[in-house]
């Protein structure tokens, strides 16, 4: 376990891993050796044996180690303990199961709901059930105080106020300097007394711990750390103040995390007290401290971010990641090697989840914003992703293709071999194809836990699902092969995410080493590093226990923060004060380390500064440069931070904006405790000294067995590891095993056995090759599911190219955007939608672009068109298509797309969304079909010319107000449309292209089969009886709807015969629109996870009456339709089908700004903002609906409370829900919100929105939801009859009576647009939802919704990016 370098030698040292299912110890007699170390694994509950695992392990170790049995229950000795190191799942534990304490929230008045609403994004986007997750507090105070920042990032005049003032609590100053620098303007001040009798009332209720959180309390500190002094006097257990637990702007995370602490820690403390009564004499610095190093023993836990800390100072924020960091710490310290700088990708897989992260340049990457079991926390974490749920995922047959997981099968009953009658499993797939083996498996199943693992349980269940899958598929398939099948697949979900992960950063996977660990990964490597074209694996020694061996490696951490908000200087006084600000930091830290016994001789810092460019969001947490590189690349500036921050910059997203100011955001400290030295010999230092001899076969074998690879059973050696010594290569195919873990060694893969590691090298292309001979006579569903996933992850990859390459915060931040690939003819074969509007509406589009370029495209032609009439939907997304050649250049094979959403693309106002627009001109930029690119060649003249001359020459519009970004973002879906050019040519390089079209057209065929059925299913439900639906847009036209299913065929036609006539406004929907809100309701109804792709409107035959607003002229405008029509054509289907009472049934749509093109022709600087606002979603049969919740066609986050008052001149003066509006019935439906804007200087400000006349309807008897409200808090000179009629008689007066002007409260209306002066609110109260069945009706039942199988999955950078996906 290493040397040691601080502390006399003097006992026994202990690391542990407190898993869901195992316990893992390693402990050491004191030596430090390796070979000296013992390895115990143990049930971490067996409540009948022991009452906690950790401390049954160190029972056992110091039994062994001290030569003695220490009979269970007597306190052990402290004084023959050197130290002990753990990692634990008690806090994930608790907030999965919601077991933590009671806990209240304090938050400023107006955002009693903010995590509530949240970020309004709803979880699963196909979900009419909409589950978000419970909130950890009972109760909410709302404190009457107020600050804001006084300056906005998006002033054009970039005006700065300078505050000295200190706050005082009894003073009279406005203004003081905040913690960023930035100047806090005290609006409203805190009253002591009203405070602590809120506080009171809560502590008399029973409530021990509080969670406080104030707006801007980030930077402005002051009345958190009163209201904190308060609850401390009055008794409150435990206080979680947001500024000391994570000082960053961003309200929701940090109420969110100071909630979480104050929930979690109280669980921990109480933990740590019972795991210490078991010990004579203490744990942690203190103790050695106070009994003079005889009787104390030092104690750690392993924190989130891979940091060891004294367990008197852990805490419940910090515990989430506990375990799965000593993982991430353990493969790095063991797998990476600071001399060849090979970057290692970390593959975990255990019993319940696999855990994927990446290691490279001798540092952890951290991630700053995560979610964990529906919790999102703001503290520094080792980015970790759960990509699956382990060997515990369960197998399904479904829609005719193979499906692994999210489903787990979990610890109980766990799989189908551990004899409780659990579910099929990866790990039973794994056993009865032999590679793994029941040997090796202890003994501990069965009635009396003394049995092995059931293999014919095992083999009962794969042949059940090989009957299942020939009856529904006319095959012949052995047990053999759907059992495979299913491991092919798994490995295919897990490569997906593993992919992205890595290439969204930057890297290239084939680059990297692959290290596995946990108790499943030695069955999965191999597979998986072929499937990234990884070359090498390094499997550890103590691979299934290495999260403990990590925590035995690990160094104690301190990290310290404080935001800022200066412009970077490469010379000056702002880098001075940062530097100052570091020094300060360290101080902070090295005090903090020093007091657990720290010299400072044996702290190092890693220092950080969080970067990002002026008017983004995308900010990078920079690290001070290595020597190395301040040499070579920043000419020896040791703190060229801004030269680091552009060069990672383009690494990270592709580009960068010499333009713009750098922003600092936060200043970061990390100091570190080195407790141990590192290994003797790294892995590559073993590899350059090794003597190989390969060992002959039928040599040192333990037995052979019929293992199951590619294409059948081969007799396969297995070896005991500890019968192969240093330097022996065993060749594929081969299992290497021990107790606790087994190694699958394919053909064409050898295995070398270093003193540390197994390492697996990977051969040739002997399995490639065996792929392209696929047939494409007959549809194989293995090769189907695969396909699913290959094009799926195509379409993904190039999304995730636009996202790194744009410029624009729509699409990089919004993520409103959409890829996709298409077959020959234009139709969709797979799309990454993140906005269910996109969905399949492109198809449209390529199918007609196809049709007019017929016979004229060449190789290296793009596409490019907006137009409604081309299968457009509103003019700001623009589509570029690109076909794909085969290798003569002569013959189309498929075509790519992507389709981004605009900022400004002209038209008569700022954002080209304007609601009063009543012909397409008005709405900016509107093209047809045109080249973007020929031959090669971008045609910048042609697209400057239609974006922004053309616009220009109509009255009252202006061209485009962005063209750079406008060419910067359509230069970035060209190279995104060839990324998946580049990937589908691989593709068929493996399969060949007759299989590669083969399957494109076979998923379609399998997406139509699946709506068949649900039409079918539909079908008998309403007895052959005609589905219709009406209502009304607030304008009063009528959207009319007629399905007819045929039973037989499971086809259906929508006829919307009825709906009213095109109209002279913006809310006309071109036809695509249509197709979206069908394809959406459909896999709504579906509720499974189908491929979304032209399959899907196969049964479907749509009937638009021409003229009619959902089929208009090509001159009309349809800006609204894209956002509001979209989302009542929703609401009539699902009303058809009588799925769920109406959502609210509109997007909300607010915009506001100042600047562009005035009267005078002139153009002035300015700024545009934009933003979409939930409201209530419909009940439904067995559920109430949501409050404050985006619903149907959009999915948009709200900008976060902080954000939107740093960016802009705003108050945000209230956000919560709308108490009431939600329809009630034996199920209510959601409440909407209330969105309460003050601005602080004149500005133009628009609302586009619905449901202001007609209400959000209820089903079957329910109540219909409020209709919504838009108000405008004008000031209005005060009516004064005496001034009036000297007014009117010519008596001005003298000039001197001061004007009185009173509050005037005005409906907008639903759509409309002002200019607001300084100080004017807008007041949004959006719809709520429709309730279902009469009110007083008994409850039926309240579905108990199924918890979300991926609740438990550990949310990393991979996770938000996903999560930020389905939510935009």
């Amino acid at each position: 376990m290493g040397s040691q370098t601080q502390q006399q030698q003097r006992g026994i040292r202990i690391a542990i891993d407190r898993g869901g299912t195992f316990t893992d110890c390693v402990g050491n007699p004191g030596s430090g050796k390796m070979e000296d170390d013992v390895i115990i694994k143990l049930l971490s509950e067996d409540p009948s044996n022991y009452d906690d695992a950790p401390l049954e392990g160190i029972r056992r170790l110091m039994s062994r180690f001290l030569g003695r049995e220490i009979p269970r229950g007597v306190p052990l000795d402290t004084s023959e303990i050197e130290s002990i190191r753990m990692g634990t799942t008690v806090a994930t534990n608790a907030l999965l199961e919601r077991k933590g304490e009671k806990i209240a929230m304090v938050v400023t008045k107006g955002f009693k709901d903010c995590l509530e609403i949240g970020n309004q994004s709803r979880p699963k986007i196909f979900d009419l059930a909409i589950r978000k997750p419970d909130v950890l507090y009972e109760s909410v105070i709302e404190i009457d105080e107020r600050v804001t920042l006084e300056d906005y990032a998006e002033d054009p005049e970039r005006n700065v106020t300078r505050s000295e003032d200190t706050y005082k609590l009894d003073g009279t100053e406005e203004l003081v300097k905040g913690l960023s620098g930035e100047s806090v303007r005290l609006l409203v001040r805190p009253k002591e007394d009203t405070i602590r009798k809120q506080l009171q009332e809560v502590r008399d209720s029973g409530i021990k711990s509080i969670a406080v959180c104030l707006m801007h309390g980030y930077t402005f500190t002051h009345h958190e750390a009163m209201v904190g002094k308060i609850a401390r006097d009055i008794g409150f257990e435990h206080v979680s103040l947001s500024h000391e637990l994570m000082p960053m702007i961003k309200l929701v995370p940090r109420a969110t995390s100071a909630c979480a602490d104050a929930y979690l820690t109280p669980a921990i403390k109480k933990y740590i007290k019972g795991f210490q009564s078991g010990f004579e004499g203490g744990l942690g610095v203190e103790s050695v401290k106070n009994q003079n190093g005889q009787k104390g023993a030092r104690c750690e836990f392993m924190q989130s971010d891979g940091g060891l800390v004294d367990v008197d100072k852990f805490s419940g924020l910090k515990a989430i990641l506990s375990g799965p960091a000593g993982g991430a710490v353990g493969y790095a310290l063991t797998s990476y090697d600071g001399t060849t700088k090979t970057p290692v990708i970390g593959f975990d897989m255990g019993g319940t989840s696999t855990d994927v992260s990446r290691y490279g340049s001798g540092r952890y990457e951290h991630v700053f914003e995560t979610t964990t079991a529906g919790v999102t926390i703001q503290s520094p974490q080792l980015d970790i992703n759960t990509v699956a749920a382990g060997g515990g995922s369960r197998l399904f047959f479904r829609n005719g293709l193979f499906v692994v997981g999210p489903e787990s099968a979990g610890a109980h009953p766990g799989p189908c071999c551990y004899r409780k009658g659990g579910p099929a499993t990866v790990t039973d797939a794994n056993l009865f194809l032999g590679r793994l083996l029941p040997d090796f498996f202890p003994k501990i199943f069965g009635k009396n836990e003394d049995e092995g693992l059931d293999v014919a349980a095992s083999e009962k269940l794969l042949q059940e699902l090989a009957e299942q899958i020939n009856k529904e598929n006319g095959k012949n398939m052995t047990a053999d092969e759907v059992a495979y099948g299913f491991l092919t697949v798994a490995n295919e979900t897990m490569t997906r995410p593993i992919r992205s992960l890595t290439e969204a950063k930057g890297h290239d996977t084939s680059k990297h080493r692959l290290a596995t660990f946990g108790g499943a990964g030695g069955q999965h490597a191999v597979a998986i590093a072929e499937s990234l074209r990884i070359k090498q694996i390094l499997v550890h020694r103590y691979s299934s226990v290495l999260s403990a061996y990590g925590m035995a490696l690990a160094d104690v951490v301190d990290e310290q923060q404080e935001p800022d908000s200066k412009v970077w200087v490469e010379k000056g006084k702002a880098r001075d004060e940062l530097r100052t600000k570091i020094e300060e930091l360290k101080k902070k830290s090295r005090k903090a380390l020093g007091d657990q016994g720290f010299e400072d001789s044996s702290i190092v810092y890693e220092e950080y500064l969080n970067m990002r460019y002026r008017g983004t969001e995308s900010a990078l947490m920079i690290v001070k440069p290595e020597k190395a590189d301040v040499e070579k690349e920043f000419d020896g500036d040791e703190w060229a931070y801004g030269k680091a921050f552009v060069k990672q910059h383009q690494q990270e997203f592709g580009f960068t904006l010499p333009d713009r100011d750098i922003i600092v955001d936060d200043v970061r400290i990390r100091g570190i405790g080195k407790s141990f030295e590192g290994l003797d010999k790294t892995a590559d230092q073993q590899l350059k000294e090794i003597k190989v001899s390969d060992v002959n076969s039928g040599d040192k074998v333990y037995k052979h067995s019929k293992v199951y690879f590619e294409g059948g059973r081969q007799d396969t050696p297995i070896y005991k590891l500890e019968d192969l010594a240093v330097g022996d290569r065993i060749k594929g195919p081969a299992v290497l095993a021990d107790g606790t873990q087994t190694i699958v060694v394919t053909p064409g893969a050898s295995a070398l056995i270093i003193e540390t590691h197994v390492v697996i090298n990977i051969g040739g292309q002997e399995l490639k090759d065996a792929a392209k001979v696929d047939s494409t006579q007959e549809v194989d569903p293995i090769m189907l599911s695969i396909f699913a996933h290959r094009f799926m992850a195509i379409a993904e990859q190039m999304g995730r190219a636009l996202q790194k390459t744009s410029v624009s915060t729509n699409v990089k931040e919004r993520l409103d955007y959409s890829c996709a690939l298409f077959d020959l003819k234009g139709g969709l074969v797979a799309n990454a939608p993140h906005l269910p509007v996109h969905l399949g509406s492109m198809s449209t589009c390529v199918r007609r672009q196809a049709e007019i370029w017929k016979g004229k495209l060449e190789k290296g032609d793009v596409i490019v068109s907006n137009h409604p009439e081309y299968g457009g939907t509103h003019l700001p997304d623009i589509t570029v298509i690109t076909p794909a050649f085969d290798a003569s250049g002569k013959k189309i094979l498929f075509y790519v797309a992507s389709r981004a959403h605009h900022a400004d693309i002209g038209g008569i106002l700022p954002g080209s969304m304007p609601p009063h627009s009543r012909e397409l001109y008005q709405e900016g930029a509107a093209i047809k079909s045109e080249k973007l690119v020929s031959a090669g060649r971008f045609n910048e003249e042609r697209i400057t010319n239609l974006l922004l001359t053309e616009p220009a020459q109509y009255l009252g519009c202006s061209g485009t107000r962005c063209l750079a970004d406008n060419i910067s973002d359509l230069k970035a879906q060209i190279s995104s449309n060839m990324k998946g050019i580049n990937l589908i040519s691989t593709l068929i390089e493996e399969y060949g292209e007759d299989v590669v079209n083969f399957y494109m057209t076979k998923i379609q065929d399998n997406a139509e089969l699946s709506v068949r059925n649900l039409l079918k299913d539909v079908s008998k439900r309403f007895e052959g009886r005609k589905l219709e639906a009406v209502d009304y847009m607030d304008d009063g036209s009528a959207i009319k709807l007629n399905i007819t299913i045929d039973a037989e065929k499971g086809g259906a036609v929508f006829d919307f015969d009825g709906t009213g006539p095109e109209v002279y406004g913006n809310t006309n929907a071109p036809e695509a629109v249509t197709y979206s809100a069908i394809i959406y309701c459909l896999r709504s109804l579906i509720s499974a996870d189908i491929p979304l792709n032209q399959g899907c409107l196969k049964p479907i035959t749509v009937l638009i009456p021409p003229k009619s607003f959902l089929s208009p002229s090509d001159k009309a405008a349809v800006v609204g339709g894209n956002v509001l029509t979209s989302q009542r054509v929703t609401d009539v289907i699902l009303k058809a089908f009588n799925a769920c009472a109406a959502s609210q049934g509109d997007c909300n749509n607010l915009t506001f700004g100042i600047g562009g093109k005035g009267e005078d022709g002139e153009i002035t600087k300015g700024f545009g903002y934009y933003e979409t606002i939930a409201g209530g979603s419909g009940a439904g049969n067995g559920w109430h609906g949501t409050n404050g919740v985006h619903t149907h066609m959009t999915n948009t986050r709200i900008t976060d409370a902080e954000v939107f008052e740093r960016r802009y001149p705003v108050l945000l003066r209230e956000f919560s829900l709308r108490a009431g509006s939600g329809g009630k019935g034996m199920y209510n439906g959601g409440d909407g919100v209330v969105r309460d804007i003050e601005f602080r200087i004149p500005i133009q400000v628009s609302i586009l929105s619905e449901r202001r006349v007609y209400h959000p309807y209820g089903l079957e008897g329910g109540e219909d939801g409020q209709c919504g409200l838009n108000l405008w808090v004008r000031k209005v000179e005060s009516s004064n009859v005496e001034r009036s009629d000297r007014l009117l008689n010519g008596d001005g007066g003298n000039g001197d009576e001061e004007v009185v002007w009173e509050e005037r409260r005005i409906n907008l209306g639903g759509k409309n647009t002002a200019a607001m002066k300084a100080g004017e609110r807008i007041i949004i109260n959006t719809p709520g939802g429709g309730g279902w069945g009469k009110v007083g009706d008994k409850l039926e039942h309240v579905e108990e919704r199924e918890r979300d199988p991926k609740l438990a999955w550990r949310g990393g950078s991979h996770a938000s990016r996903e999560e930020m996906a389905l939510q935009a």
